[in-house]
């Protein structure tokens, strides 16, 4: 009973809210973005977080690759917090698709950091939310991107992360570890706690979005 109000609630939201239309259907995929820059970047190690279905995973071209879940696909069964806790490997691109909530996907993005090789790349998936139910935490209902963004927009305001969001595939974050040439000055104390609204209204600066190609060059090295 409960969840089906919660279902009306949020569809309720929607329509007040409105939506983002992206375009994703007609934009190229997760896996095509990151396999043009392991091209690129003559990258040979990848690390997928959260591999599900192995969509992306087994179609990534890569020397070497390791996929985390603590369900199905990859090639280790553990939460990224586990593999994280006892891994020593390095990587040139880590991808992270894992539990889709802000203090999560901070963690594995932080985590990612400390086993990055110089030069690397870190991605997250979901990190453009259309309509208000997409963002909602825990999952409601149809497509969902959870709080991925705010994670994002907490990194765009640190000075030693350059960030920016591809627009495809419900949107892609890219983190570089260099120096951010697109400060986002935003005040915030509790990113947590950031409303769809100042997303909705804001999103394209807060994201720092990009189209493919200059999401591309973004990410070649420097």
């Amino acid at each position: 009973m409960f969840r089906k109000l919660r279902k009306k609630y949020y569809k309720v939201r929607d329509l007040y809210f409105g939506k983002v239309n992206f375009d994703f259907e007609n934009q190229p995929k997760r896996w095509e973005l990151i396999n043009t820059i392991i091209k690129n970047n003559n990258y040979s190690s990848y690390l997928e977080i959260g591999c599900f279905n192995n969509e992306c995973f087994d179609a990534i071209n890569v020397f070497k690759k390791i996929g985390v879940d603590p369900l199905k696909g990859g090639t280790i069964r553990k939460t990224s917090d586990e593999f994280f806790k006892v891994n020593t490997e390095k990587f040139d691109i880590i991808f992270i698709d894992g539990l889709h909530e802000y203090k999560q996907i901070k963690r594995d993005i932080l985590n990612s950091i400390e086993f990055l090789n110089e030069g690397g790349t870190i991605l997250c998936h979901d990190s453009l939310p259309e309509k208000y139910s997409d963002q909602t935490v825990p999952y409601s209902l149809g497509v969902w991107s959870g709080d991925v963004w705010k994670s994002i927009v907490e990194f765009r305001t640190l000075k030693g992360f350059d960030t920016c969001v591809c627009t495809i595939d419900r949107g892609v974050t890219v983190i570089k570890v260099r120096q951010n040439n697109n400060l986002l000055d935003l005040k915030e104390k509790n990113f947590e706690k950031l409303s769809f609204k100042f997303y909705l209204k804001n999103y394209s600066q807060i994201m720092n979005i990009k189209n493919f190609e200059k999401s591309i060059n973004f990410a070649t090295k420097n």
